[in-house]
């Protein structure tokens, strides 16, 4: 009888750890927006002034980079369940969730998952991206245009280097994944009752042409824990100049994350 396969044997393909840290006391999980791919969270490890106690995992979407050869997921549902997967297997430690743009809501539907398990997250931070209740905009079902318009998006949104925009061959070979990303968050919806026990924090850049301060604020429906409105200035990827103070941010969360369960137990 031939050996079934190890469940835990694609773990390091999904979530990418790019500073180990023995004994974390709290793991910060990072999401991706769409296109988007792990090494963009790549310097948050070395910049948290907790790095040494928090364990930072980036998430790696299937379709792209060294995941180029596996079909990307189109159901923003389906993602949440395998990533879900993943992290259920990984050792219990207090938990903060950070995702931008598609990877807020990806994030979201983590941490439902989480909470639907027993494992509530301790917070939900969201960045660039309205509530997840909000429908599509009237600009909006890129998944439908043609190649040259996702680019074209892309480049609005200013989500991409130059670079990578203006090489055929490289646009190329990140459409597939674009165009799922872009199916997979244009066709959810959440119901205006899904909501998280964990407290949530929302970023947005105040000049963000796909969020608007109202739309970030949406959020707020979406947990029956605190709420915490954050803006920026800055466009759709504010992070790219703002990171610092996103850091700051992330920082005193994980702090509360930390010394929450410690609360908890009285101090022992």
């Amino acid at each position: 009888m031939s050996a079934r396969p190890d469940p835990t044997a694609d773990d390091d393909l999904w979530l990418r750890c790019y500073r180990r840290t023995e004994a974390p006391a709290a793991r910060l999980v990072c999401f991706p927006h769409a296109g988007g791919t792990a090494p963009f969270y790549r310097p948050v490890p070395y910049a948290l002034a907790a790095a040494d106690r928090v364990e930072v995992l980036a998430v790696q979407y299937p379709g792209r980079q060294d995941r180029r050869r596996e079909e990307p997921i189109a159901d923003l549902n389906v993602l949440a369940d395998r990533i879900h997967e993943v992290l259920a297997r990984q050792p219990e430690l207090p938990l903060v969730l950070f995702g931008h743009s598609m990877g807020a809501v990806v994030a979201f539907e983590v941490a439902r998952r989480c909470e639907a398990a027993g494992r509530p997250a301790a917070r939900l931070v969201v960045s660039g991206r309205r509530g997840p209740a909000i429908g599509l905009g009237p600009t909006e079902g890129v998944h439908l245009l043609g190649d040259d318009a996702i680019t074209d998006e892309i480049r609005r949104l200013d989500g991409s280097s130059s670079v990578v925009l203006d090489d055929p061959d490289l646009m190329a070979a990140a459409m597939p994944a674009l165009r799922a990303d872009y199916r997979a968050i244009e066709t959810y919806r959440a119901g205006a009752d899904a909501v998280v026990s964990c407290p949530i924090t929302s970023l947005t850049g105040d000049r963000d042409p796909k969020t608007s301060v109202a739309e970030a604020e949406d959020w707020r429906a979406h947990t029956t824990g605190g709420f915490d409105l954050q803006v920026f200035p800055g466009g759709h990827f504010f992070l790219t100049e703002e990171m610092p103070r996103v850091i700051g941010l992330l920082d005193g969360h994980l702090a509360e994350a930390v010394d929450a369960p410690r609360a908890s137990s009285g101090g022992r």
